[in-house]
């Protein structure tokens, strides 16, 4: 068995075209769709990019692996302790090292542990290729790397390659050659100019007035697809055609990738697996072009799964990319862990049926400190720290009817509230009986100060917000964060 597993990142799951997005941001993406399985409702256990990626290949929450920030002591893996083996837990039951007991050579092309420090994520790999570019490589680079790996291998049997793009990530970079493919196609039809002045009035990291963080200054340097700041409608357009751009560059290496498997004569036996690590918000909850939150646009994710002997279909049924993963390892003859999160849906995909979760919870601890609760129609937001957004303690939205999740229903459904609440006490009983220590590594970023990405950044802020005429917004924050000022 060949596989290869295209790991989009920030991919949202509603912008490609097998997803329904009207744009033609994917034709090479729905192909592969069209002859595998789409997982419709698949949602990142862990956000954003580190704690996703550290569930992922481990099999485990974040809860249980100890990440689930992008800094502090909740961005290392729990320490294994006394019992560890010469050789650990996680280098013995990670996603590849499973792969590699079933037979299959292992291999990654991602910068993803250099930008993250995240060695443990090498756990399990034969080979591993930094690209070198801490995440600001574009797919052309990529697809280089990948060429001369498969040309070298691709004709082998038994092999796992992992490629990582980076396309629609901010900064939103696709080349400036590669023009304007969606310049006269509509904007979202929620996105208005009264939704866009009224967030442009608010307040947090990454809102309208500072979209790229806690001002106008961008890091990265200049970028003429990635807007400073949303501040008219021509604003909003560069933002969603710089990301919907980003996905249609990285789609057309996918389709390069499928070429040069058909032409090594191995496409009847390659199998295919896409998805990507956390979604993005494009304005929803004032958030343009980052994932801050355990929320719809920022966990659901877009998985396919394009396999020989599987039924093409749309698997309509709440799961994990944990879950994708135990399901490969089952595909190849081998079996996960029982400690492993991820739970096989081998045997439901191979007798073409649903087959899920009745919720799944999703951990934020980078941008905020947030837990969310996926059932029914519905997304519970639980908020332990707000990352300067002033969201309330508790959210609740109907993602079925209200996608971009404008309508905060809490205060009108507090029955449905309660049984967020239930399900994510419940969640968190069952983690913590099975966790190696007993610690919820979210706990620790709060005991260290919110969310990484967000400390020791209020007190300037605070007097960025004063001089752009929003001091009650100041005044807000400061009454309800004042050990961040401490």
């Amino acid at each position: 068995m060949r596989i290869i597993y295209i790991d989009i990142d920030t991919l949202r799951a509603d912008h490609l075209g097998c997803y329904g997005y009207a744009r033609s941001t994917s034709p090479n993406i729905d192909r592969i769709a069209a002859r595998g399985v789409r997982f419709a409702r698949c949602y990142a256990s862990d956000v954003p990019c580190l704690p996703s990626r550290t569930a992922l290949f481990s099999g485990r929450f974040g809860t249980r692996t100890g990440v689930v920030s992008h800094g502090g002591t909740a961005a290392e893996p729990f320490v294994e302790g006394p019992k560890r083996g010469f050789f650990s837990t996680r280098a013995k039951s990670a996603w590849p090292a499973l792969l590699k007991k079933c037979g299959l050579y292992t291999a990654s092309i991602s910068s993803f542990p250099a930008r993250h420090s995240a060695y443990h994520y090498c756990a399990g790999f034969d080979e591993l290729r930094n690209p070198g570019k801490l995440g600001l490589e574009n797919a052309d680079e990529i697809y280089r790397l990948t060429e001369e790996w498969l040309l070298r291998n691709g004709a082998s049997d038994n092999w796992f390659l992992h490629v990582h793009l980076w396309d629609p990530h901010t900064p939103y970079r696709a080349p400036e050659s590669y023009g304007e493919p969606f310049a006269n196609q509509p904007l979202p039809a929620w996105l208005t100019e009264s939704v866009r002045a009224a967030h442009f009035a608010g307040v947090g990291p990454h809102s309208a007035q500072e979209a790229v963080g806690f001002s106008t200054e961008y890091p990265y340097g200049a970028y003429p697809r990635q807007p400073r700041q949303i501040a008219d409608m021509a604003a909003v357009r560069q933002l969603i055609d710089g990301y919907d751009t980003g996905v249609r560059y990285a789609d057309d290496y996918v389709g390069r990738m499928q070429e040069l498997i058909t032409r090594l004569g191995v496409a009847s036996d390659t199998a295919w697996m896409i998805s990507a690590d956390h979604g993005e918000t494009l304005g929803e909850l004032n958030v343009y072009g980052d994932h801050h939150t355990a929320d719809e646009l920022t966990a659901h994710v877009p998985c396919i799964l394009a396999w020989p002997g599987l039924t093409p279909r749309v698997h309509d049924a709440l799961c994990y990319p944990l879950d994708v993963a135990a399901s490969v390892v089952e595909l190849v003859g081998g079996a996960a862990p029982p400690d492993w999160d991820g739970r096989s849906l081998a045997p439901a995909l191979l007798a073409s049926r649903d087959e899920g979760r009745s919720e799944l919870v999703i951990t934020q601890g980078a941008w905020t400190c947030q837990r969310g609760v996926r059932w029914g129609d519905h997304l519970y937001i639980r908020t332990y720290h707000d990352g300067y957004h002033a969201y309330p303690a508790e959210l609740l939205f109907d993602v079925v009817r209200d996608p971009h999740e404008q309508q905060d229903l809490a205060p009108a459904q507090q029955e449905l509230v309660a049984q967020g609440r239930q399900r994510l006490a419940a969640w968190h009983e069952d983690v913590m009986r099975r966790s190696p220590n007993g610690l919820d590594p979210l706990e620790t970023v709060l005991q260290e100060g919110g969310p990484a990405h967000t400390r020791g950044k209020l007190r300037v802020y605070l007097e960025r917000l004063r001089a752009t005429g929003r001091t009650d917004w100041a005044e807000q924050l400061a009454q309800s964060h004042p050990t961040d000022l401490a």
